[in-house]
């Protein structure tokens, strides 16, 4: 299971939840750090994105998978037993050529 590290000292801006995702814009008051924090406890997984000045947070904030990807960060893409299981019971059904 993933710990989140300690939190006090952050203020949070902005945070959404999606399909069990938490996704998390924080701001450190004493560092004046900008940082995304990204939570999937179904695959036991966690990282964080600290941002450079130049960064647009809401941008990473929307979309940290990308921006995680884009620095290498490794993490659990997705369910993959869930999406096998998915394509297996969706029907395949071709079209008659017209």
């Amino acid at each position: 299971m993933f710990e989140a590290p300690d939190r006090s000292w952050q203020t949070e801006l902005a945070s959404r939840n999606s399909n069990g995702i938490t996704v998390r814009l924080l701001w450190s008051r004493s560092t004046n750090l900008v940082t995304v924090a990204v939570a999937d406890p179904a695959n036991d997984d966690y990282f964080e994105l600290v941002l450079d000045e130049d960064e647009r947070a809401l941008d990473v904030f929307e979309h940290p998978f990308a921006h995680a990807a884009a620095r290498g960060v490794e993490f659990r893409a997705g369910r993959p037993e869930q999406a096998t299981r998915a394509f297996e019971d969706a029907a395949f059904v071709p079209r008659a050529a017209a």
